[in-house]
């Protein structure tokens, strides 16, 4: 066995979900492992990682419509503020979601699925840059 560890930055311009599918598949076909288990972690509190649908972008609208409806900006519920309305929702939907993800790896590719692709979930109004850390275990 065998590990390898890779760090991606993602510039964020506000809330929707971005494909990050491209990055993580070239990085892992490029690391030369056969078999194996990728980890793929966000270390960020408003932000999160998603495996969703890639073929029909209707999808991802639909997604924010109904975290929109689930945990909308400006709730009065929340008194975590600090950085604006969109500060405590952001929390709620990265504790929703995930934080990491586990993908195998197969034949020497990471083995989503068909219609399958990996999205960092930007919950923050403001643009930012997001850092994602791959770690992939095998041979």
């Amino acid at each position: 066995m065998q590990q390898k560890t890779h760090q991606i930055s993602i510039s964020t311009h506000g809330r929707k979900l971005y494909d990050i599918t491209p990055q993580i598949t070239t990085w892992a076909k490029s690391s030369g492992f056969h078999t194996g288990l990728l980890t793929v972690y966000i270390q960020h509190t408003s932000a999160s990682l998603l495996i969703n649908e890639n073929y029909d972008r209707d999808v991802l609208v639909d997604m924010e419509a109904f975290f929109d409806r689930l945990v909308p900006d400006g709730d009065s519920l929340f008194i975590h503020t600090i950085e604006g309305s969109d500060d405590m929702p952001a929390h709620v939907r990265s504790a929703l979601t995930q934080t990491h993800l586990s993908i195998p790896v197969l034949e020497g590719r990471v083995a989503l699925g068909q219609w399958q692709g990996v999205f960092l979930y930007e919950h923050r109004h403001v643009p930012g840059r997001r850092k994602i850390l791959l770690h992939l275990i095998g041979e």
